[in-house]
């Protein structure tokens, strides 16, 4: 996430601030000089930040629910980057239903202990100590769980609703061990 330091802004801040190519440009001249500082470079962070984490936990939760449903597996597959999330294994459109049941059983890479895991901690990594920056990242996760249900189009699998409590609590507990407030963080 490093808009003053590389060539260009990433696309997620440029899109997220509104910007043109033009502006984007401007905008880290801006930040290059200095004109740019504190609290507009560090909402820009934030607005990154948070734009990751909802497509993070997205992407997640879509690859979580895709083995339940053959019918919606073929278009739902084609929008996931399954090695940013980690999974390297056999593509899940080649999978018997053995093997996709297993992929979301509880010590499957999809399973609910491990989906969970990849989400509180991407977001207890990036937002450390920060409380700011713990609940953007847990309004990111709120945030791309609602874009899987919408891409599903219904109700999803109890197990993203189990997968999605599980890597709250997990946030929550961080949040409220720095003495904040969880309750003013729901979507």
């Amino acid at each position: 996430m490093q808009i003053g330091t590389g060539t260009s802004i990433n696309p997620y801040t440029q899109s997220a601030l509104g910007l043109n190519d033009k502006e984007a440009q401007d905008f880290k001249e801006k930040i290059k000089s200095g004109e740019i500082s504190g609290k507009t470079l560090s909402q820009a962070y934030l607005v990154e930040y948070s734009l990751q984490i909802e497509s993070y936990s997205s992407n997640n939760l879509q690859a979580q629910s895709a083995p339940f449903n053959i019918a919606k597996v073929k278009d739902i597959l084609g929008t996931i980057d399954f090695e940013s999330i980690g999974y390297t294994g056999k593509p899940i459109a080649d999978m018997n239903p053995d093997e996709a049941k297993a992929l979301v059983s509880e010590e499957g890479f999809f399973g609910v202990s491990q989906t969970s895991s990849r989400l509180s901690d991407f977001v207890l990594s990036g937002g450390g100590n920060d409380l700011e920056k713990l609940k953007a990242g847990r309004e990111g996760i709120i945030t791309g769980f609602n874009e899987a249900e919408k891409l599903w189009g219904d109700k999803l699998p109890d197990i993203s609703y189990e997968t999605l409590d599980k890597a709250l609590a997990k946030i929550d507990e961080k949040i409220t061990s720095l003495g904040g407030n969880v309750l003013d963080t729901s979507a």
